[in-house]
């Protein structure tokens, strides 16, 4: 009971402190819901339409302007620029007006009919990934359906059956069965990452600054004091108003992203939301860390900084991991992030039974121990209050 009162007395102080502090509630609720609105609302069809792209047509015939209107009928693309002049096409490209060009070459329609085989041209700029990709890929099905277009006309004179063009011009049908995510919504595979990697950050950032500040302002002793002189009642007491705040933030994303947007879950709601708990706890675990190995608050968020944002490189979610280099692999172990995305996509996207996500839960397990073993050092800051003011 005792510990319980003393746990109490802490958390009163540190929730005083909160409030004290503006920059306590900005740097937490304020950056989660921006950011949530913003990742939310940044594709909320899912995918990126109505690339900007330019057709330059020399050719100028009635099979011309039927691809510009069969591109344009495509929710992908839109064409912004048709002309007949290739420089005033690459200097809107230049402009970054444009992610794409579709040149159409002179006597294109005359080459088709004779059989001379006319060649069509893009270009894309890869400067931004999901333009250039995007309107690439659309200019290239025009051009395919185009030439399938054609050949099945030319067999339709020559009296062959409907049967027969298609096994000539399509002798292998392809069908796509996307897993998880049939409808390619980028958002399920990026915002259910990023916006938990984004209150890592909060929770590890947050954890270094309350614990760095009073070892700088020379208030740990009274900290201390306020637990009864017990370090483990000290930073439980002082964690738990934040880690409150951490779950509600965090649930609070959860409902967004799989409830109003409808990201999909084929798994089951408790333990992704059991994961995301893990995912807190350890990233609170690693701000301890930090705090207890490195000496002065100022360079302890600054590495903190840097380790939540390199989580977004190695948790795996743009880039696979198996992939990576040897040593990127390894350090992929260190992060937290890694072990909830595979949590989240073993749960969310996949189905999995739960012994898939066992070693990533272990892992987040773990992280726990990293302020079990700081806190011999950590504790001698708070009582000796030898850590440098810088």
């Amino acid at each position: 009971m005792n510990y319980v009162i003393s746990i109490w007395h802490v958390m009163r102080r540190e929730l005083k402190q909160m409030f004290a502090r503006p920059l306590y509630m900005f740097a937490s609720v304020g950056v989660m819901l921006l950011s949530t609105f913003f990742f939310i609302t940044l594709m909320r069809q899912g995918t990126a339409e109505e690339m900007p792209v330019a057709v330059v047509d020399k050719d100028q015939t009635t099979i011309s302007r039927r691809l510009c209107h069969e591109m344009q009928a495509t929710s992908s693309v839109d064409i912004c620029l048709v002309t007949s002049s290739y420089s005033e096409a690459r200097e809107a490209m230049q402009q970054g007006r444009i992610y794409g060009i579709f040149v159409i070459p002179e006597g294109f329609y005359s080459d088709l009919v004779a059989f001379k085989r006319p060649q069509m041209d893009f270009y894309v700029t890869n400067a931004y990934t999901v333009g250039g990709n995007t309107a690439y890929k659309q200019m290239l099905t025009v051009a395919n359906l185009v030439s399938g277009a054609f050949q099945r006309e030319v067999l339709r004179k020559k009296g062959m059956s409907e049967d027969l063009i298609m096994k000539r011009i399509q002798p292998l049908v392809i069908e796509g069965h996307m897993v998880a995510n049939p409808w390619n919504n980028y958002s399920v595979y990026l915002v259910s990452t990023i916006l938990p990697g984004i209150l890592g950050l909060v929770c590890i950032m947050l954890t270094i600054f309350t614990i760095g500040y009073e070892l700088k302002m020379k208030t740990s002793r009274e900290w201390l004091r306020t637990a009864g002189g017990n370090y483990t009642v000290a930073m439980i007491g002082k964690l738990i108003p934040y880690t409150v705040m951490y779950v509600v933030l965090g649930f609070g994303c959860y409902a967004m992203m799989f409830g109003f947007a409808g990201f999909p879950v084929y798994g089951s709601h408790a333990r992704l939301l059991f994961g995301l708990l893990l995912y807190i706890f350890a990233m609170e675990a690693a701000g301890i860390f930090l705090i207890g190995c490195v000496p002065t608050l100022r360079d302890a968020v600054s590495i903190g900084a840097l380790y939540s944002m390199l989580g977004f490189s190695l948790s795996g979610f743009t880039y696979p991991v198996s992939n990576m280099l040897p040593p990127f692999r390894a350090l992929s172990w260190l992060e937290p992030l890694r072990h909830y995305y595979l949590i989240y996509v073993n749960e969310a996207l996949m189905a999995a039974p739960w012994s898939n996500s066992m070693v990533p839960a272990l892992s987040l397990c773990a992280f726990l121990l990293l302020a079990l073993i700081v806190s011999p050092r950590l504790h001698k800051a708070l009582v000796y209050q030898n850590y440098p003011l810088k």
